[in-house]
């Protein structure tokens, strides 16, 4: 009679394997989305707009005109005093309405 001496896994040390690897896995996960959070949670955050907050707020280069505006009013705002030269497709100066696109110059003073 010849008895085969195999190394095999106890139950015991097989039930400890599989119950490491899943600590593992939850382990990774929980890391994961720790990292992810902690990513998310120091991203810049916009402040409210309060008051006429957008009013003094520099013009940029391309403007669109909003509600109630005037060349006058945007050209005080922005400090531009050649809005109509720069924009040769306003044609009528009094003729501006809400969303027309101008280029802004401010003065360097």
């Amino acid at each position: 009679m010849a008895i085969h001496c195999k190394p095999r896994l106890s139950r015991s040390s097989a039930a400890i394997a599989d119950a490491a690897s899943c600590y593992c896995a939850v382990l990774l996960v929980v890391l994961i989305l720790l990292g992810s959070v902690r990513e998310y949670s120091s991203l810049p955050t916009e402040a409210p707009v309060k008051g006429n907050h957008l009013l003094t707020r520099p013009c940029d280069e391309i403007y669109v005109v909003g509600e109630g505006e005037t060349l006058h009013t945007i050209s005080d705002k922005c400090g531009d005093p050649y809005i109509v030269e720069q924009n040769p497709h306003i044609h009528d100066p009094d003729d501006v309405f809400p969303g027309l696109v101008i280029k802004i110059t401010p003065s360097r003073s």
